[in-house]
């Protein structure tokens, strides 16, 4: 079964267009290169991520593709309520093991190097292998890859990044320590996210979200229900409403046995939930892929 979205076939000359927070060659082209299954995609750059959701928004890309969760790190909060307030639905999932690499301008030593730039998620994961080097300044960016195009842009002798295989070559710069990562169990989860008519009706994963009471029990009745349905709870994430009430949205993963789909769970829960919403049905990402 194909991962990648369907499209029209009288459309298929044009290149589908995916939006990324970040520079070019960074994690996060690396996961759309590799879902997609293919190079005939053209990659839209952006900032930050409200930004890659609204190119979508504006159809100014056909799907984003965003960073969830890291497993090391944990969860990406604000995403959660960006993909819910944008209307946009979550259509894949996509697992990519982190390699970070240290990569300058080609012919220098590590004596030479005198600091380090990288985002500054990727510094901390790679912080065993800095403390060994003392010396080096470690300079935090917006961006692994954006890091690696500054170095080679202006030609920056002395500077090193933290970034992708894939940043290296792009911006010729030569990879002095490869995996340096402390955890090589490193891996972050990309959602594949879309406008809602893009929306799958089919999948063995559906993610929800909703609140409840303040009254005792309320989120372990919800959690009753769907272990009765023979559901698996993935994953629970309880991010702030942002009203100043100290209010809740549970954002849930579900894995669904075949005989469940997503008008039974939002009829088992609509009487035990409030601002219930299914975000994106689709197919558990089973595969680990490296970067």
């Amino acid at each position: 079964m194909t991962r990648v979205p369907k499209r029209d076939p009288d459309f298929f000359y044009i290149l589908m267009k995916i939006s990324i927070q970040g520079e070019t060659g960074c994690f996060h082209e690396v996961a759309a290169r590799q879902y997609f299954n293919y190079d005939e995609i053209e990659i839209v750059p952006c900032s930050s991520f409200d930004i890659t959701l609204g190119k979508v928004m504006d159809k100014e890309a056909d799907y984003a593709v965003m960073a969830i969760e890291n497993a090391r790190s944990g969860s990406i909060l604000q995403n959660y309520t960006l993909i819910r307030e944008s209307g946009m639905k979550m259509l894949g999932e996509h697992n990519l093991r982190i390699v970070q690499n240290l990569m300058a301008l080609p012919g220098q030593s590590l004596d030479e190097i005198k600091e380090v730039r990288s985002h500054p998620i990727a510094l901390a994961q790679c912080m065993d292998y800095l403390k060994h080097h003392p010396r080096w300044m470690l300079v935090e960016s917006d961006d692994t890859a954006g890091s690696a195009k500054d170095i080679s842009e202006n030609r920056l002798k002395g500077v090193a990044a933290i970034a992708s295989n894939e940043a290296a070559r792009i911006y010729g710069l030569e990879v002095m320590a490869p995996g340096i990562e402390t955890y090589k169990q490193n891996y972050t989860r990309f959602l594949v996210v879309g406008p809602e008519e893009s929306g799958n009706r089919e999948g063995n994963k559906i993610s929800i979200c909703f609140s409840t009471g303040h009254q005792p029990g309320s989120l372990a009745k919800v959690l009753v229900k769907l272990a009765e349905m023979s559901i698996n709870l993935s994953k629970i994430q309880s991010v702030p409403k942002f009203n100043g009430q100290w209010q809740y949205m549970f954002y849930c993963d579900l894995e669904m046995p075949k005989n469940v789909n997503a008008e039974i769970i939002k009829r088992i829960l609509r009487d035990h939930t409030s601002d219930l919403e299914v975000l994106g049905v689709y197919y558990k990402g089973d595969m680990l892929y490296d970067s």
